[in-house]
């Protein structure tokens, strides 16, 4: 059985830095967001972290060769198929229940069976105790609670809703797809979304007790401690962590699918708390976010959510 580290929230919540740093401890394999990996990488041929096309990346298409006999082995109009019919937020009622009708249930377990597959092949390759996967999508995490042939650890961060929102207002473009723009979003719509999102995981842990949060604030104040405690859940050593400190990361190369465009840098990072959205998200933007989103501001321990 491998064991799996999920790592669960809105998109633009820290995700893939704390991908990459947890990635560098002993005994872990980070593989970025295995979710987009159908399209984006099998499809499309994107760059991986390390600036190869995917085709040309000889850590995965060792991956596709020891999973599947080879990516062109992979039938990814079905994997996009099952995904529509069973990894949607729609989906999540169904998922949540203790029990899933039998002909659903097929489904799930054929879907995945293809992730499976490549969190094994993955650990077989490089010899890690622990696969990371950061395709932050819940309802993804609620299909792979299902899985009979992994040890999920699910990760679920959050950052303030308004930074995040701030955030998705932001243009970014896509190393990986040659300047292609990532998406953004209203901070309307990316207030909705956190709220669904950060929800949805909250569900998910009265089920799954291998479940902790982790706010992004409190990982940028202390990183080594919040990399700590993350090592002891995923039950793994973390070594004298000489690459980590309170106010930088060295950060080597890498072989991330897909995530944030900081899957591509190496080198030293400085690891500082952004609060930009404070003065750069206007006022009326900032109060409707906070409105919106107050009840689990409050939940979380977040400030200011009656400005």
């Amino acid at each position: 059985m491998v064991r799996v580290l999920f790592l669960g929230g809105l998109g633009r919540s820290g995700t893939t830095l704390l991908e990459r740093i947890l990635g560098q401890l002993p005994g872990v394999c980070p593989l970025g967001e295995v979710v987009h990996l159908w399209q984006r990488d099998i499809r499309d041929d994107e760059r991986c972290s390390c600036g190869a096309r995917f085709s040309a990346c000889d850590f995965w298409q060792g991956i596709g060769q020891r999973a599947f006999g080879g990516w062109e082995q992979v039938d990814t109009n079905r994997v996009c198929e099952l995904r529509t019919a069973v990894e949607r937020t729609r989906h999540l009622p169904r998922l949540a229940g203790r029990r899933l009708p039998t002909a659903y249930e097929s489904l799930v377990r054929e879907y995945t069976s293809y992730y499976t597959r490549i969190y094994r092949a993955a650990a077989e390759q490089t010899g890690a105790r622990v696969i990371i996967d950061s395709s932050k999508h819940a309802s993804l995490a609620y299909c792979l609670r299902w899985a009979q042939d992994i040890d999920l650890r699910i990760v679920h961060v959050v950052r303030d809703s308004r930074g995040v929102a701030y955030s998705w207002t932001k243009q970014v473009s896509r190393p990986e797809a040659d300047g292609a723009l990532m998406t953004r979003y209203t901070p309307t719509r990316s207030a909705l979304l956190w709220n669904t999102h950060n929800a949805a995981f909250d569900l998910l842990g009265r089920w799954h007790d291998r479940l902790v949060r982790v706010r992004y604030e409190d990982f940028l104040l202390d990183p080594v401690a919040t990399i700590k405690e993350l090592a002891e859940f995923a039950e793994i050593d973390p070594g004298p962590m000489a690459f980590l400190t309170a106010s930088y990361v060295d950060l080597r190369p890498g072989h991330s699918a897909a995530g944030n465009p900081i899957r591509f840098t190496v080198g030293r990072v400085p690891i500082i708390r952004d609060d930009a959205w404070r003065t750069e998200l206007p006022a009326g933007q900032r109060r409707l976010v906070t409105t919106l989103t107050a009840p689990m501001l409050r939940r979380y321990g977040y400030q200011g959510t009656t400005s």
